[in-house]
């Protein structure tokens, strides 16, 4: 694969993942289109490794990394789907930013990784600030989108702690079989997650965007995009790749407001923009300081 194609498909599909959540809850239950999405990306995932003679594991540390990933994969993604109902898609992009700071954070203590420089702690600051001024405005004036905001932090956090497991396991699988595996164990749990909460028969509407929405997300978002993500992390340095972070959410507001109709207001507008600055500083303050350093000299 062309690694600057594999880059903007990376852009592209993060970009459009949370409008896709969104939209896929439409008219389905929200919990219903994430088993859905599951559902046919383990059909598609399975076909791939076999076309592709890779092997799937399904005991010892093999099994264990499936475990850990499905608290990113299962339960942050549940959390996500129920919480796209009230949040703006391109928040949803927004907060799932952080995952790459909260894991690192997460990191220094349970895979004993070494401690982070104060510029990185900086930026933990303003990214918190930022939270407080989304957060503060919805407490404030008891917004029903403050429930979302809730369970996307949780969200958050799992995907953070389990990618953080994922890596402390060291299962040494291939990443589309890790990808495969974990996708084939959701399934079940998602369904039954959907029949808890609801298990009414669906009515599918294909003249509505909820099917489509859910194609799109089996094949792009469950499989394209992480095929593309891992081809251009091997290739590419961590700093390139970190620029999708950054860049993919203000993709995302702007899809949002245009095709889903998303109000992007002045405090959503500056909680974010904090966000975004908070990562910024947390990718790129090192470089910042050597070159500062530098011109000093």
């Amino acid at each position: 694969m062309h690694i600057p194609a594999a880059y903007l498909t990376v852009v592209l599909v993060w970009a459009t993942t949370p409008l896709g959540i969104a939209l896929s809850g439409a008219t389905l239950h929200p919990i219903l289109a994430g088993a859905l999405r599951m559902a046919i990306a383990a059909v598609l995932g399975l076909l791939l490794v076999a076309a592709l003679r890779i092997p799937l594991r399904w005991r010892g540390p093999a099994l264990r990394s499936y475990g850990w990933a499905l608290l990113g994969v299962y339960a942050a993604l549940s959390l996500s789907y129920l919480a796209a109902q009230s949040v703006p898609s391109g928040l949803i992009s927004v907060l799932y930013g952080l995952s790459p700071m909260v894991s690192a954070v997460l990191a220094r203590w349970l895979v004993n990784e070494p401690a982070m420089p104060a510029y990185k702690w900086l930026a933990c600051g303003i990214a918190l600030t930022g939270l407080v001024v989304l957060f503060g405005h919805d407490l404030a004036v008891g917004s029903a989108r403050l429930s979302g905001l809730l369970m996307l932090l949780v969200a958050v956090f799992l995907f953070s702690l389990s990618a953080v497991m994922v890596k402390r396991t060291d299962a040494r699988s291939h990443p589309l079989a890790q990808t495969v595996g974990t996708v084939v164990l959701s399934v079940p749990l998602f369904v039954l997650t959907w029949w808890l909460l609801d298990g009414q028969a669906p009515t599918l509407d294909w003249a509505s965007p909820s099917p489509w929405a859910v194609l799109y997300l089996a094949v792009f978002g469950s499989l394209l995009g992480f095929v593309s993500y891992f081809h251009v992390l091997h290739h590419l340095p961590a700093s390139t790749v970190a620029l999708v972070t950054l860049i993919t959410p203000v993709f995302a507001m702007a899809l949002g407001h245009w095709f889903n109709d998303e109000v992007l207001s002045a405090t959503v507008l500056q909680g974010s923009g904090l966000i975004l600055v908070g990562l910024a500083v947390f990718f790129f303050g090192g470089r910042w300081k050597a070159v500062g350093k530098v011109a000093a000299s």
